[in-house]
């Protein structure tokens, strides 16, 4: 089974993983992200199968333009894989920038919106799929999540509502909802602090981008009657022990 699959946000990570595994099992893969120097560097990697568009995806008009500049061989899209997103703190709500909430809504959710929305005629011509990243902060919170872990509610309650309005159309739509992954999207989220994201990881066998690659590989692969709601996965070091409570005096 191969097909032609966008996937967003291929500059590090997951998307990279993703596209790096699907090129390798014979897929075409439509690769985004705002980085060149590092599209480039993935093309170079993976050869003819890989095309590369740069764009912001907060950037509703150069979406549009990205995608209508797709050359006649990438444009039969089977799957688009939402993989772009990004958290920014880690402090409390009375403690965060306005700024940073807004550019997490503006990238988690605006812009995941409108790709999708850009792409899903083609989807439904094709019968293709949908594959969201979520979080498991979409169902468990903890401090600092906040808006972060909102916009993954959102994603995960989108999925679900699309594929209510997809019934009969034969497109699949999944929520994949990772706990702990150890990438540089944490680096982000604390403005580059590697002590903190050393404390983090630091012996805890946390998911790795490749082990999202190969989750999403398995659920595109899938028979085509059959579609995987949401999955949710942890690595063994983690899970819900621990409640906090707030103890007065």
């Amino acid at each position: 089974m191969s097909g032609t699959i966008l996937i967003t946000g291929t500059t590090s990570g997951f998307g990279q993983a993703m596209a790096r595994l699907f090129v390798q099992n014979g897929w075409k893969v439509i690769g985004t992200g705002r980085r060149a120097d590092r599209l480039e560097k993935l093309k170079t990697d993976l050869g003819e199968a890989f095309h590369a568009l740069v764009f912001d995806i907060m950037d509703e008009a150069a979406t549009t333009a990205a995608l209508a500049s797709l050359p006649e061989d990438f444009q039969e899209i089977d799957i688009l894989v939402n993989n772009a997103g990004l958290a920014l703190g880690t402090a409390s709500a009375p403690a965060t920038k306005l700024s940073d909430w807004k550019t997490m809504i503006d990238t988690n959710i605006t812009g995941l919106v409108t790709i999708t929305d850009q792409l899903l005629p083609k989807l439904i011509e094709r019968k293709g799929m949908v594959v969201n990243i979520s979080s498991i902060a979409a169902n468990w919170p903890y401090p600092g999540g906040n808006v972060y872990a909102g916009t993954k509610a959102f994603l995960r309650q989108f999925s679900l509502g699309l594929r209510s309005d997809l019934h009969g159309k034969g497109v699949r739509v999944t929520s994949i909802e990772p706990g702990l992954c150890e990438s540089e999207f944490t680096l982000v989220r604390t403005g580059g602090n590697q002590e903190s994201y050393d404390a983090l990881y630091g012996g805890a066998n946390a998911i790795q981008p490749e082990d999202i690659a190969s989750t999403v590989y398995w659920v595109a692969t899938q028979p085509p009657h059959l579609n995987i709601n949401s999955l949710e996965l942890m690595p063994v070091s983690q899970s819900w022990a621990g409640w906090q409570i707030a103890r007065e005096g």
